[in-house]
């Protein structure tokens, strides 16, 4: 009789423990950008990973890393720039996987025909502060021999403003070019008020990587529960690179609530493709530009290989045999 209670008991445990490890939640920070749709896929597939994912979309990377400062999240998918930005300030975070590169297109006026960085000379050019594109649009004017500042006197005036406001001003052309993330360049395009200039990857960042970080306090103290995340992540993403259909239907119907044609999702996506991979000497280039241009303001810049951290992603690849 002893036995068999304490065998239901032993069962009772188990049973419990399998479901409080079910129900294990990691706190997610997203943005609203086509490319960071796999990310925003990891909640629908959570389930059968053994875990429940609650993703919270910011505006832009800088607030994503704000809500991690503030212990508020988990993991957050942001450009490599605020989480450099963030680490330097002595925010406890791995930089862990990479999920989309590229992302990024210098889009002009359609009526002003402008065709290199060097037409952008006596111009007005929008750009959102701190982000990646801030980056880009620095070493494009400083390599083409280009003066610029936020006041009038340099060639090229610089106008920031978010993302969606960037468009709007284009349209309204109250500025002559922006330097726009996806899917909102590729609408600039498409919808007949923009042109491209140029894809920005001739600088020494080449296609800036979207970066995946983890807390410290994650990746260290709850390991199981970072590891069925990663494994997510990497099914996510391999399923939207394989299965172009649902990414599309999923992006354009659950993240934008119809607002972005199919046409703005496929020049979207071929300009800003999902993958998995970061490395430690993509971030120290990135690391050192901003330092160059004054993007961050780093009193203390951080070393990329003391804090990018790839070995959950290695793990969770190799068990899916992705190479």
């Amino acid at each position: 009789m002893f036995k068999k209670i304490l065998l239901a008991s032993v069962i009772a445990s188990s049973l419990l423990a399998a479901t409080s490890q079910a129900q294990e939640v990691v706190r997610l920070g997203n943005l609203k950008f086509a490319h960071y749709g796999a990310v925003s896929y990891i909640k629908e597939i959570a389930p059968k990973c053994g875990i429940k994912v609650e993703e919270r979309v910011f505006a832009k990377g800088l607030d994503a890393m704000q809500a991690v400062i503030a212990g508020e999240l988990d993991v957050g998918a942001v450009s490599s720039e605020a989480v450099i930005s963030a680490r330097a300030s002595g925010t406890p975070i791995y930089l862990v996987a990479g999920f989309a590169k590229g992302g990024a297109r210098l889009v002009g006026r359609a009526d002003l025909g402008m065709k290199s960085v060097k037409d952008l000379k006596g111009k007005k050019v929008g750009v959102t502060r701190g982000g990646i594109q801030d980056i880009l649009l620095a070493a494009e004017l400083s390599q083409n021999g280009l003066t610029y500042s936020d006041q009038p006197g340099k060639d090229v005036q610089i106008i920031y403003l978010g993302f969606p406001d960037l468009n709007q001003a284009l349209l309204g052309k109250n500025i002559d070019a922006i330097m726009q993330s996806e899917p909102y360049s590729s609408q600039a395009i498409n919808k007949g008020f923009g042109n491209e200039i140029i894809k920005p990857y001739d600088t020494p960042i080449g296609e800036p990587v979207r970066t995946m970080v983890m807390t410290e306090k994650f990746y260290k103290e709850r390991r199981p529960v970072a590891e069925k995340f990663m494994r997510c992540f990497v099914e996510a993403t391999k399923t939207f690179i394989d299965n172009k259909e649902l990414a599309e239907k999923y992006v354009r119907e659950n993240m934008f609530k119809g607002q972005v044609s199919h046409e703005d999702f496929v020049n979207a996506i071929e300009n800003s493709p999902y993958s998995y991979d970061v490395t430690p000497e993509h971030i120290q280039i990135t690391t050192d530009l901003m330092q160059k241009y004054g993007v961050g303001k780093m009193a203390k810049p951080p070393v990329a290989k003391d804090w990018v951290k790839t070995d959950l992603l290695e793990q969770a690849k190799k068990s899916l045999n992705i190479k």
